[in-house]
């Protein structure tokens, strides 16, 4: 750990406390940063490279990208130094016109994606989407209990929870896309399903409340996330004791034509990492397999994980 007046040093600088305040809120990729900040990208990625130094933030790679965060497991001590630094800068024009960029960014990321899945709603069960196998789909159905309350998270026109609601008590599709749930709302409707409700809503603000469903599913949603620790947290909040989540989601990979192709976020995830989403949400029992592999190029690979509530 650095001694404080180490780390008062780096807070002292005006770039380094903005790009703090700018990670504190989101995960950001270098070119983010520099239409943020409107600076070179040699710039930023010295000061970003002193912060990772110093234990503030932490990076990732994603393909070519790399992608910093405010680390969370930093000492109580360095903490509150940051936040007393944040909290002082707070007002500061320079902050407040960063934030307001910010927003425009996160804005256009969602909708990004959402204009990808309206351009393909009531096409979705037709064309490619990685991942989505009837071996991997297969898997993923053994795992569910009949007669329970689920919350498919991420369902998009419902494909899996059309099954569901065959045999569940009741099944809540969550989905951001406006066209996404009009047409698994007729979908469901068409095929007498009055068990299965549509809710438009994000997965990482879950429209349901509180210990509410016996099943969580995140069927191939996870890598549109923006945040996918926090779907997994929303899940575990909507959960009711004992309940379960299952999660099937890409490997991780390096078919970077995925963010043009199929607005993912994310290029999959390790084992290993989508292990530490679960556990860290509080889910015990936890489970993560390698399922299916695909034939052809670029040969997705299908993860299934399962945890429960305690």
């Amino acid at each position: 750990m650095n001694a404080p007046w180490e780390v008062l040093k780096l807070l002292a600088d005006a770039t380094r406390l903005r790009l703090i305040a700018l990670l504190e809120r989101e995960e950001l990729a270098v070119t983010e940063l520099q239409e943020i900040l409107g600076m070179g990208q040699s710039r930023i990625s010295s000061q970003l490279a002193l912060l990772r130094q110093a234990g503030l933030v932490t990076d990732r790679r994603d393909g070519k990208r790399a992608f910093y965060s405010l680390r969370d497991d930093s000492g109580p001590h360095q903490r509150k130094l940051v936040q007393a630094a944040l909290d002082a800068a707070r007002e500061h024009p320079d902050t407040l016109k960063d934030a307001a960029t910010l927003d425009l960014i996160l804005t256009r990321r969602r909708q990004v994606t959402e204009q990808y899945f309206n351009l393909i709603a009531g096409r979705l069960g037709k064309n490619y989407c990685p991942g989505r196998s009837w071996e991997a789909i297969g898997h993923f159905l053994l795992l569910m209990v009949p007669r329970v309350t689920v919350a498919d998270l991420g369902a998009g026109e419902g494909l899996v929870s059309q099954l569901v609601a065959r045999r569940a008590e009741k099944v809540w599709c969550i989905d951001n896309s406006p066209a996404m749930v009009e047409v698994g709302t007729s979908l469901a409707r068409k095929n007498g399903l009055a068990n299965l409700e549509y809710k438009l809503g994000d997965i990482e603000e879950v429209p349901l409340a509180d210990q509410s469903v016996d099943l969580a599913l995140l069927s191939q949603a996870l890598h549109h996330a923006r945040r996918p620790q926090v779907a997994i947290r929303e899940a575990f909040r909507i959960l009711k004791p004992g309940g379960q989540i299952v999660v099937l989601d890409l490997k991780e990979h390096a078919f970077e034509k995925a963010h043009e192709l199929y607005a993912d976020v994310w290029l999959g995830f390790e084992e290993g990492t989508l292990h530490g989403f679960l556990r860290k949400a509080g889910f015990q029992h936890v489970e993560v397999n390698t399922v299916a592999r695909e034939a052809e190029a670029p040969h997705f690979e299908t993860l299934l994980a399962s945890g429960t509530k305690p």
